[in-house]
């Protein structure tokens, strides 16, 4: 039996359309629009930051990062901005540095180490006379520091709260007082851990990592006029990251008022 007109037209357009379907460049556009379900690849990103940002990165910051970013994830590593300046310099395996000083920042900019234009001075923190229970009732102000039996300071050589108490010491003309009892740890951490333990009856800590420990007294913040400049914590992208463009995602969202919220939390003053 002959087919209609009707039939070979409809069987023709059908013959078109499969051929049009099995093209190549069908072929090619159906696979680029199933490559956007497709999942982002998995990415570690490595912060090195100051030891008196631990808690707060690790506590809240980067679970809230990596739970907006489910593809990154963020190990952090923590110590005393000199000696993470060090480490960089050697070329440390990291994407983004957070200090607890300009000096360390403006080091690494200078040797091309941190990209210039992603530096951001993010947060200002205190510096605080802390002592140890047992001995606080013998401390009043910041100047009483000299009432110490053993002192914990960070070294001033490395660590940036100890540059910070030696330049308020200096300016109050308390620090060749105390030197003969003076025990410099290698970063803040350390001296808090000393005073909250009783090693020392007294120390100068950031006021963040004062907050951390009900083992330690708050004697007094360092006097206005003591310190040149406010305690600026900088952040940049390490120039050699072999993720930049995922660190730059991170250094974004330390800038959110989200995370902005949480470093207030924790007691910084971020820097407007």
């Amino acid at each position: 039996m002959k087919k209609s007109l009707g039939v070979i037209a409809f069987s023709a357009l059908a013959a078109l359309f499969l051929s049009a379907c099995s093209s190549p460049e069908a072929k090619q556009t159906a696979s680029s629009s199933g490559s956007s379900t497709e999942k982002k690849e998995t990415v570690t990103l490595t912060i090195a930051a100051a030891a008196s940002l631990e808690y707060v990165f690790e506590e809240k910051l980067i679970p809230m990062f990596e739970k907006e970013n489910p593809h990154l994830t963020v190990q952090g590593t923590y110590d005393s901005s000199g000696k993470l300046q060090t480490q960089i310099e050697e070329r440390m395996p990291a994407d983004i540095f957070m200090s607890a000083a300009e000096k360390q920042m403006t080091a690494l900019v200078n040797q091309d180490l941190i990209e210039k234009d992603t530096v951001n001075d993010l947060l200002i923190n205190k510096i605080v006379l802390i002592a140890s229970p047992g001995a606080a009732n013998q401390f009043k102000t910041f100047a009483d520091i000299t009432a110490s039996q053993m002192i914990a300071l960070g070294d001033p050589e490395s660590v940036p709260v100890g540059q910070y108490s030696k330049e308020a010491l200096e300016n109050l003309g308390l620090w060749a007082d105390i030197q003969d009892r003076v025990s410099f740890g290698t970063n803040v951490t350390e001296v808090l851990n000393w005073v909250a333990e009783g090693s020392a009856d007294a120390g100068i800590v950031y006021a963040t990592d004062a907050a951390t420990t009900d083992k330690v007294i708050v004697v007094a913040e360092a006097p206005a006029g003591s310190l040149a400049s406010d305690v600026i914590y900088p952040v940049g992208r390490i120039s050699y990251s072999e993720h930049p463009a995922e660190a730059g995602l991170l250094l974004e969202f330390l800038d959110s008022k989200p995370a902005r919220d949480i470093f207030a939390a924790y007691g910084f003053t971020v820097n407007q």
